[in-house]
């Protein structure tokens, strides 16, 4: 896999941050949240966990249920964050994302994530996790990762050409979405490996940022299974 040697260095001008599975674990909520969801419609929670993650609710329940009109997963996608934003059980930080966050402090970044803004807001501070200024949520976008709209959105914002924005990511549609940009992509976590991204850290705790005299962000990473 490209950029899977020891001590792989990438550089930068902006960074932009997936938060479910690459700053925050809320897998445990997610899957209670689904589980409750798929038995409601029929579904075997067994079949619906895998294809949730990374992507707006709607995004997951057009798959699931395609014969639905697309207002009633709208609705129901509604009804269904503001369940995940009430129940912040089990909610932790990745294993070193406030320090990640702490040392990217003054660098361009974005939190580009598939939540809206209450369940942002609410499994950030959960977890104990400072808040990107520059947020792109589920309202800010009209469709779903792995469309790279959130990406090319942000690094718009931040004024930066996408192929010099970095993107940190855990799922299939997120990795997706950041190549689709143009961007090179950090896979963070088990899950993230198997999508080829640019590379795979097992968490932050890997990743060590330096910021450099002209601005460029530089990122010692040491790849997951080494």
């Amino acid at each position: 896999m490209p950029g899977t040697s020891p001590g792989l260095r990438l550089t930068a001008r902006a960074l932009l941050l997936d938060m479910d599975g690459t700053l925050v674990d809320s897998d445990a909520v997610v899957e209670r949240v689904w589980s409750e969801w798929a038995v409601r419609h029929g579904l075997d929670p067994r079949d619906v966990l895998p294809v949730v993650h990374g992507r707006q609710g709607w995004a997951t329940m057009a798959e699931l249920l395609p014969d639905r009109p697309l207002a009633e997963h709208h609705a129901d996608n509604r009804a269904l964050l503001a369940e995940e934003a009430a129940d912040t059980v089990g909610v932790v930080p990745i294993p070193g994302a406030a320090r990640f966050l702490d040392a990217v402090r003054h660098v361009p970044h974005a939190l580009v994530t598939s939540a809206d803004t209450a369940l942002a807001g609410a499994r950030m501070a959960a977890a104990g996790l400072r808040v990107p200024e520059l947020r792109i949520t589920a309202e800010s976008v009209g469709l779903s990762k792995p469309d790279p709209e959130g990406f090319l959105k942000a690094a718009a914002a931040l004024g930066v050409a996408p192929a010099d924005c970095l993107v940190f990511e855990d799922s299939a549609a997120g990795v997706e979405a950041g190549r689709a940009a143009g961007m090179r992509v950090v896979g963070v976590g088990p899950r993230a490996g198997a999508f080829a991204p640019t590379a795979h850290v097992a968490t932050l705790e890997a990743v060590r940022v330096r910021v450099l005299a002209d601005g460029v962000v530089r990122l010692c990473l040491t790849p997951a299974g080494e």
